[in-house]
Parts: C-alpha cells; sequence; structure tokens
C-alpha cells in the first residue's frame, strides 16, 4: 500500500511539473508580452515601434548573426534586433555612454528574456568603435547625429560583403537635424546601394568590397 501511494504521489508531481512546464512561454511569447506591455512607455530617444520591426524584419530576412548597435538608449531598438538575432543564432554587440540609460537597457533586455543575446557595453562610442573587431553584418546607427558620418567610415570596413548599414532619424532632403552629411556620404559610396524609409531609416547593403 505504501508503495501505491509513493507511486501516486510521484505521478502527481510530474503532473504538476507538466502543467507547469506547458505554462512556461517561449522567448517569442515573452518578448511579446513586454513589447506589448511597454508599447506606449518608451522615451528618451527611443525608436517608434514601425521602426523596431524595420530593424527586426531586415535581421531575419537577410539571415543577419553579427550586429552591432550604437546608441543603446534603454533598449528598445536593441529588443527587437536582439530577437531577430535569437532566430538566426545571431548576437547583439550595443553601446550607450550613460549609465543610467545602461543600466535600465540591462533590465529591459533581462525582463524581455534576450540578455544571453546581447553584449551591452557601457562606453564612449567614439572611442569604441573605432577598436571593435568585425566583421559585423548588420549595424544600427543611432547616437549623436553630428557622429554619424565619423561611425559610417569606422564600421564600413567591417562591414560583411552583403551585410547592412542603418541608421535612425535620416532624410535626404536634409530636414532632420545633422544627418544630411551623413545621407550625403553613404549616398556617395558607389559600393553601397542606400534607401530611406518614410520614417526616417536609412538602409544601406554593402554590394562589394571597397
Amino acid at each position: 500500500m505504501r508503495a501505491l501511494f509513493a507511486i501516486l504521489a510521484l505521478l502527481a508531481l510530474a503532473g504538476t511539473a507538466s502543467a507547469a512546464d506547458a505554462e512556461e512561454p517561449t522567448l517569442d511569447q515573452k518578448v511579446r508580452r513586454f513589447l506589448e506591455k511597454n508599447r506606449g512607455e518608451w522615451r528618451d530617444m527611443n525608436v517608434p515601434w514601425v521602426d523596431g520591426q524595420i530593424l527586426h524584419d531586415l535581421v531575419v530576412r537577410n539571415r543577419h548573426k553579427r550586429a552591432l548597435e550604437i546608441g543603446t538608449s534603454t533598449g528598445h531598438s536593441g529588443i527587437w534586433t536582439a530577437w531577430a538575432l535569437s532566430k538566426t543564432g545571431g548576437r547583439l554587440v550595443t553601446i550607450e555612454i550613460d549609465e543610467g540609460r545602461y543600466r535600465e537597457a540591462l533590465r529591459n533586455f533581462e525582463e524581455a528574456g534576450l540578455s544571453a543575446y546581447i553584449d551591452a557595453r557601457r562606453a564612449d562610442a567614439h572611442e569604441l568603435v573605432p577598436r571593435l573587431e568585425g566583421p559585423f553584418d548588420f549595424v544600427f546607427i543611432d547616437a549623436d547625429k553630428d557622429w554619424y558620418t565619423s561611425y559610417a567610415r569606422a564600421v564600413i570596413p567591417k562591414l560583411r560583403v552583403g551585410g547592412c548599414l542603418t541608421a535612425h532619424n535620416v532624410s535626404p532632403s536634409g530636414r532632420r537635424s545633422m544627418t544630411g552629411d551623413f545621407y550625403q556620404y553613404i549616398t556617395s559610396l558607389p559600393f553601397l546601394e542606400t534607401s530611406v524609409t518614410p520614417g526616417g531609416v536609412s538602409i544601406s547593403y554593402k554590394r562589394r568590397e571597397q
């Protein structure tokens, strides 16, 4: 009788564990819930939802695996990018100079379940980006606008052929502050094929070596 009770107890425990496992959300579910919960809360220089979706889709569509983000803020664009990289087997290096934003981004990455796909660094991108080892196949620039061209000059040699360089708040007409020179620079390079979304995300593919 004792043996029977022991077996029944073990079966009950197994059933409880199975139910708990069944309720554990997948990574996709966890990220979606986090993004939906915080959809209207992103401030402090974060990208809007539609631009985050663009970054995600570019990474997934092109199967990018080694990504660099210049300007983490509190992590909205990094979450979209890292979510895509979780599907391609890749990882994101993201750089933020402000300690408060950096710490908040770390908390957001953890809550979204994406910390394993992100190498978040608190550093001055002016100094760190030129020292980073490539190659990268996806780059997103969203930091100090007057430094966009300098960032591009530093990372384009480390961008793989077929790789994608993106930047935020870019306008061909120069209406957006301090990105006109950057746009003129990237469109002058014959090995880049550049377009700009209606929302101001520039997308440049490296078609051949420099």
